[in-house]
């Protein structure tokens, strides 16, 4: 009876990582606890082929190595003789001056909110699937997984198992997961800051990070032209009572203080779930909390840095007063506030805001960063006046 049980179950086969030489492909199902990421038991039997290889993995993900850079690969992922995965990758160029991303935020919520935003992405990647700056990857700026609220006003189906993934994750960016990795951070919904504790290790276990590694705070490149750093702003703990991971005295400072002064690219991209600026409606900036990081970030020569938990789009003045760093919340991928911010734009030195769902199209050409708010609908950016204001968002390197 096990072949059949597991026929029965719906398979999800996603790109964990890749690179210029290789990919990271995982499968599983989201029916269970521990039944997909990278420590669950493994399913018996299962082949992978890619390009000439066929692999027989000892887990339910592998790395196929020794690929050629910037070419198409098609895989298929079979359990028992029978087909659960199939589709076409891209390696990443070994050297680039181009490239094309996703950023979103606050997103999953297992709405027709967010399923709605997750249609209008996979439409923009086919879109410029034949363009010669193909979407490469996601970066998630947290709360990747919410819980909703029971009868007793506590968080339940929080994303501590993998059952509550399925909706909120594999589901809604199945096509998407299929063809390019997420690359995640942490939002207070993803941990004990905010809902369960266990939320976090099913989130270490769910993503695969790169190269595999699990980690709060990972750095990775691409084509000698971008470093992204993704930081930790949260204070989801594995034990004890939440507590902040982005203090000045802590590891994940040190660590962010030797990366990015080792990186030498023209690009350095922080994303990180707590906006320093922010206007609202609900949460205030957090310049004050990650000054230090800020202070990082300029010595370096950061321009862009992305957040969400707002549930909204906004985009900060790049001056002086901003260490001239474009800050950009994206926190309205499958969760919506729409109050009035106006009053408080000015001070919060936000220059424009959009209260949509969106996810943000973002494309590097050189030395300069063009990024599109967009949606299932024009997504209309205004000013504190209430003027429009002109996209895409434009950042340039001196």
């Amino acid at each position: 009876m096990f072949p059949a049980i597991l026929s029965a179950q719906k398979f999800y086969t996603y790109v964990g990582d890749i690179g210029p030489d290789f990919v990271l492909l995982a499968w599983g199902h989201a029916e269970g606890s521990n039944t997909i990421g990278r420590s669950s038991p493994r399913y018996e039997k299962v082949t992978v082929k890619l390009g000439d290889q066929t692999l027989t993995p000892d887990k339910n993900w592998v790395i196929l190595r020794n690929l050629t850079p910037d070419t198409d690969y098609s895989y298929e992922v079979t359990l028992n003789g029978n087909k659960i995965g199939s589709a076409k990758v891209r390696t990443w160029p070994a050297k680039s001056e181009k490239l094309c991303f996703f950023v979103i935020g606050d997103w999953g919520t297992g709405k027709s909110s967010q399923y709605q935003v997750a249609d209008a992405m996979w439409k923009e990647f086919e879109k410029r699937l034949g363009s010669d700056c193909p979407v490469r990857f996601l970066l998630t700026t947290g709360d990747n997984i919410y819980g909703q609220f029971g009868f007793s006003l506590r968080f339940r189906n929080t994303g501590d198992s993998d059952r509550e993934w399925a909706q909120k994750f594999f589901q809604p960016y199945e096509r998407l997961l299929a063809r390019v990795p997420f690359y995640p951070t942490l939002g207070n919904h993803d941990g004990n800051e905010t809902e369960s504790r266990g939320d976090l290790g099913t989130y270490l276990d769910n993503f695969l990070f790169p190269q595999g590694s699990p980690s709060r705070y990972y750095r990775f490149s691409y084509g000698g032209l971008a470093d992204f750093f993704a930081l930790d702003s949260t204070e989801n703990t594995e034990r004890g009572g939440a507590a902040p991971q982005y203090l000045q005295s802590g590891d994940q400072y040190k660590w962010l203080v030797k990366n990015i002064s080792e990186s030498q690219v023209p690009w350095k991209i922080p994303y990180f779930h707590h906006p320093p600026f922010s206007a609202g409606p609900r949460h205030a900036g957090s310049l004050r909390e990650l000054a230090h990081f800020i202070e990082v970030f300029k010595n370096a020569g950061v321009k862009v840095a992305f957040s969400g938990h707002e549930h909204n789009f906004q985009m900060s003045e790049q001056n002086d007063g901003t260490s001239g760093i474009r800050f950009l919340i994206t926190g309205a991928g499958g969760e919506l506030r729409t109050s009035d911010v106006y009053n408080r734009m000015e001070s919060e030195k936000i220059a424009g805001w959009a209260p949509q769902l969106h996810f943000l199209a973002c494309e590097i050409e050189g030395k300069e960063m063009r990024v599109n708010p967009l949606s299932f609908q024009p997504v209309k950016v205004v000013s504190k006046d209430r003027k429009p204001v002109e996209m895409p968002v434009r950042v340039k390197l001196p």
